[in-house]
């Protein structure tokens, strides 16, 4: 690999001296910046980020943990980080944590050897001691963090009741929910919806544990089914599980939505390759992320936020899954 040293040989001058033409910092004359450029080209060097860090003080580098990779939703807000992050010439480090505390403190760990410029986490395990301790600008995506900590999210808690309140403005009265892992705080605020909801109606509580995934979900929702064989509507959590709630309809051969309607959250594209289709509140995940990456680039700059702690509405996007009784 060519290194500084080797590009200082080349053109016949000093490493500091290169240094300052690669990061275009002090006085170089022009023929010799002409003499490092070309031997820059000629050796097809690239300068190391976390190099050029140390004279620029940015490595161009943001870090991003999610919690689950492989749940569609968050690719899609990886998606709308990165088209923003690359178009201001950053670099995103994508880190999985699967919810794992010793992994995410691994992570920053990471960020820090590397220089980061700053970070965007979900993070559901992570204390505010150890962002702190980054010392660099943060955004918490999807979750709120804390209240020092700048936020782009969802309305979890008033979205989902619009979601258990359309089942049963369609003539659903045995609405089951499929909750979400206990310590994410989305999900319990969408299970406080549903709860809130039914309660006012003086409608049962049927609910069983789909831990946002497929599997799961599946497994538990055939449970509650067989349980609960007047079930007539379900809310499912997020997407994920309501793909699940489709399953094990489909084991007990009955019809959606003839027999059982089902609502969803999140709005990912899974919805729309099942059958029927899932009727779902969609969170504006491209816009989300997208605005997430802009704030925090923002911060790096210096800049104030003209908003804080942004909370976006999500839509109702009615499909197959769901009828009126």
């Amino acid at each position: 690999m060519v290194t500084i040293k080797d590009v200082a040989k080349e053109a016949q001058v000093s490493v500091a001296t290169v240094s300052r033409v690669i990061n275009n910092q002090g006085y170089v004359h022009e023929d010799t910046r002409a003499k490092v450029e070309k031997a820059v080209k000629t050796l097809q060097y690239r300068p190391n980020n976390v190099a050029r860090s140390l004279f620029k003080k940015k490595s161009k580098m943001i870090g991003f943990i999610v919690p689950d990779i492989t749940n569609p939703y968050f690719p899609q807000l990886v998606r709308a980080v990165e088209d923003v992050t690359n178009k201001a010439e950053y670099t995103t480090f994508l880190c999985n944590s699967d919810e794992d505390l010793k992994k995410e403190l691994m992570y920053l760990e990471k960020m820090q050897e590397n220089h980061i410029d700053g970070a965007i986490i979900v993070s559901n395990t992570l204390e505010l001691e150890h962002v702190e301790q980054l010392n660099l600008p943060i955004i918490a995506l999807d979750r709120f963090f804390h209240n020092s900590i700048p936020s782009v999210t969802v309305d979890n808690y008033n979205e989902a009741r619009k979601a258990v309140r359309y089942l049963l403005e369609n003539g659903c009265k045995r609405i089951a929910h499929i909750k979400g892992p206990k310590y994410i705080k989305n999900s319990i605020l969408r299970q406080k919806a549903y709860e809130e909801e039914m309660k006012e109606q003086n409608l049962p509580l049927i609910m069983c544990e789909g831990e946002y995934h497929l599997k799961d979900s599946e497994r538990a929702f055939l449970e509650l089914l067989k349980q609960n064989p007047d079930i007539d509507g379900v809310f499912a959590g997020n997407d994920v599980m309501a793909v699940g709630a489709l399953k094990a309809a489909r084991r007990l051969n009955l019809k959606v939505p003839e027999d059982l309607s089902v609502i969803g959250f999140d709005g990912i594209e899974w919805t729309e390759t099942v059958s029927p289709e899932i009727t779902t509140m969609a969170q504006p995940i491209y816009e989300m992320g997208k605005r997430a990456a802009t704030m925090l680039l923002e911060l790096i700059d210096g800049k104030r936020l003209d908003d804080v702690h942004v909370v976006y509405d999500a839509e109702l996007v009615i499909r197959e899954s769901t009828k009126l009784r």
